[in-house]
């Protein structure tokens, strides 16, 4: 079998093949063709709360991680294009070749799916999973549309959720919530109620398994750190790659404010299937600065797709 690292090579390759089209196929609006996808610049200050700690409050929907006209999504996923066309893969710093294309065509939406399926597999970091369950591995990815667990509105769970599109911080206790959102992957929408006083885990034998899990927060410097286990096993690490967990899974998210941006980052470790701990590709996310800014009520998680899904490839 393939070792994890040639096949990730074989992957990547075959996904910067088609780099350029993927950078325009994520169009639908006019005028949202975007030259870079680096992340971006943070702007203004960053307010504190009267403790002195950054304040993580507000709607964080602003270049989030949808994958319509959104400028540094990519970059989200794992690869980077500056204005001068160079790439680079943000985990590894590896160089990648690419050019522009001269007369960028709009895609048909068979076209965008597979370009968005292709554009989530194209970062280094992944998981790495011990050699005895890759075969399990690969099957659940090759029939991703009837295995995947949020294939029947069921939550994404963490940390496949990524970061919260609202957060409320109070002083003792923590706000996210999480929009659902529909098409073939449909998820429920998530919120968590995460204490941040100071308590200890529950043990984990004494927890129920759950999508969310037991997550506690507490403060590194100004670094919000939510530490989260008790899990159940009906969910994956991501929309694709068939990365399943085990109920032992333990999750460390890391949260940074930067003037109106907020960097997300997540460490996995779960001894039962993976070689070591695995840590996602950070995302940023905008502050919606609009005072007025609601985030919309979501659809009703109503899964109507699966049964006519014609083909088991996973968009």
């Amino acid at each position: 079998m393939m070792s994890y690292f040639g096949y990730r090579l074989l992957a990547l390759a075959a996904a910067l093949c088609l780099l350029p089209a993927m950078i325009f196929a994520q169009e639908e609006a006019p005028g949202m063709i975007h030259n870079v996808t680096v992340r971006p610049a943070p702007k203004g200050v960053t307010p504190r709360t009267p403790d002195g700690h950054p304040d993580f409050t507000g709607v964080w929907n602003g270049m989030a991680d949808n994958l319509l006209g959104v400028p540094n999504q990519m970059h989200n996923e794992g690869i980077a294009v500056e204005s001068d066309h160079s790439t680079y893969d943000v985990l590894s710093g590896a160089k990648i070749a690419t050019w522009p294309l001269a007369k960028p065509k709009r895609q048909n939406g068979e076209q965008n799916e597979r370009a968005a399926t292709l554009l989530r597999r194209m970062g280094a970091s992944r998981p790495i999973y011990k050699p005895e369950y890759w075969e399990m591995v690969k099957e659940l990815d090759a029939n991703a549309n009837e295995e995947d667990p949020s294939n029947n509105c069921m939550p994404a769970g963490i940390p496949r959720v990524g970061s919260p599109s609202y957060i409320g911080q109070f002083p003792n206790y923590l706000i996210f919530i999480y929009p659902g959102q529909g098409g073939l992957i449909a998820t429920q929408t998530m919120y968590r109620m995460i204490p941040l006083d100071g308590r200890k885990h529950t043990p984990l034998q004494d927890l129920d398994g759950s999508y969310s899990g037991e997550g506690i927060a507490h403060w590194e410097a100004d670094t919000l750190v939510v530490d989260t286990w008790g899990f159940n096993t009906a969910t994956w690490f991501d929309q694709l790659g068939g990365y399943f967990h085990s109920e032992n899974m333990h999750v460390v998210e890391r949260f940074q404010r930067n003037g109106n941006t907020l960097t997300w980052t997540a460490t996995i470790d779960d001894p039962d299937v993976l070689l070591e701990p695995w840590t996602t590709t950070p995302r940023i996310q905008i502050l919606n600065r609009n005072p007025k800014a609601m985030l919309p009520e979501s659809l009703p998680c109503s899964e109507r797709d699966l049964a006519h899904a014609v083909t088991r490839e996973h968009h």
